[in-house]
């Protein structure tokens, strides 16, 4: 196996992160890994080097680090790393930063910007109220269609000033009419903002997959939502590949989008897609590594190691074609999914949602059995990290039954 030059990947908690390791790993790039201490990743066979994050901010720890590990490369998971590395040089002591920059970055993560984008490319977006001070509350929520789902159109930018006004953050809640947008409305007056309220869309959710190149996409996949946790919405927890043959036309418009934010590298393209009308709603744009990153991995859509080898070593080859029909589960989440609809079906906020416990439970026990079922965490050439999942199952059960024991 040939051997290329280090990397860094700075988020090695999730299936996100392991699988950008395990990506670069197979290809014989030594990886160093920086986490919390029990990180899953820590535990792969990929994994030649593990940093405990240190405390404090990024700028202030992350170039010595760089600087000592000799890497060339750093990729990162989270959102709030990729905002505080997008304000530091594109290279720190010969190493690429490969996460997006300050301009398209902004663009992306700020739902209401992304949508006007989409906009002017004539795609289709949920009909989309932002509500602004001094405004017709009253006549605007009576406008609204219901259902409706308020959200953040920029999480990450409202996230202080809801803890500072002691506010929990909700990433997405219904709405079922106007008595509901007031008492909204009301909760976040002392921010004297509020989250984005859209019309309800119906569908299912489908993500493409782009990675970007100076305008170009040069590798793209995409992956039908089947389940999610919570079940009205959330992470991805059971996705299948969608074929290539399908969804040309909207692949072409969500390369478009890319194009106008300016975007370089990985991102996903998330629409909820009616199959009775054919339309597609545009959700937003994830403008990182994604949930359900291990299934393009499994079809052999590698998005990291088209970055590291296009940036890095600079080559320009076609990426081979990834193959469809796998799906990919991530087991935790999916079991939890699994017990809300058995156990707590009142707790389902979507008034859309129909539950439907037989055929839910037969689908989770021959998920184990099909062929097709590959795992986020879990793979026989890498089995480390799914051990180590279990692991931290255990611990927090141990740390919620110990209060009762020590009572």
């Amino acid at each position: 196996m040939k051997s290329f030059p280090p990397a860094i990947v700075l988020g090695i908690d999730s299936p996100i992160g392991l699988t950008v390791m395990r990506e670069l790993g197979a290809y014989g790039v030594p990886v160093r890994g920086i986490g919390k201490p029990h990180s899953i990743g820590r535990s792969s066979r990929y994994c030649t080097d593990f940093v405990i994050r240190p405390e404090g901010p990024i700028a202030e720890w992350l170039p010595a680090l760089i600087e000592r590990s000799g890497a060339t490369a750093l990729l990162a998971i989270g959102e709030q790393d990729l905002l505080a590395l997008a304000a530091l040089p594109e290279t720190i002591a010969g190493c690429r930063i490969l996460t997006p920059r300050a301009g398209p970055l902004a663009t992306v993560l700020n739902k209401w910007a992304t949508l006007k984008i989409a906009g002017t490319l004539g795609m289709d977006t949920p009909p989309s109220w932002q509500p602004l001070p001094d405004e017709d509350i009253a006549a605007r929520a009576a406008e609204v269609s219901y259902p409706a789902v308020a959200k953040w159109a920029d999480p990450a930018d409202v996230a202080a000033s809801l803890v500072q006004h002691g506010l929990e953050f909700v990433k997405a809640e219904f709405l079922h009419g106007p008595a509901d947008v007031a008492a909204l409305l009301e909760r976040y007056a002392p921010l004297g903002r509020w989250p984005l309220i859209q019309s309800y869309c119906p569908g299912h959710g489908l993500g493409q997959m782009l990675y970007m190149q100076r305008g170009i996409a040069t590798l793209s996949f995409q992956h039908r939502r089947l389940h999610e946790w919570p079940p009205e919405g959330g992470v991805s927890t059971w996705c299948a590949a969608e074929p290539r043959d399908q969804h040309g036309e909207q692949m072409q418009r969500s390369e478009a989008l890319l194009r106008a934010v300016g975007w370089e590298g990985p991102a996903m393209v998330e629409y909820r897609h009616d199959p009775a009308t054919g339309r597609y709603w545009l959700m937003e744009v994830n403008g990182r590594f994604w949930g359900s990153l291990p299934l393009a991995w499994h079809c052999g859509a590698q998005f990291a190691w088209e970055h590291y080898r296009r940036a890095v070593l600079g080559q320009t080859a076609a990426a081979p074609t990834p193959r469809d029909g796998l799906r990919a589960r991530y087991v935790i989440p999916e079991t939890r999914r699994l017990a809300r609809i058995l156990l707590h079906r009142s707790a389902i906020a979507d008034p859309t949602f129909v539950a439907r416990p037989v055929r839910d439970l037969a689908s989770y026990v021959l998920g184990f059995v099909d062929p097709r079922t590959r795992y986020y965490v879990f793979s026989f050439r890498d089995p480390g990290p799914c051990l180590a999942d279990l692991r931290g199952v255990v611990r927090k059960i141990a740390r919620r039954e110990s209060p009762r024991r020590d009572g």
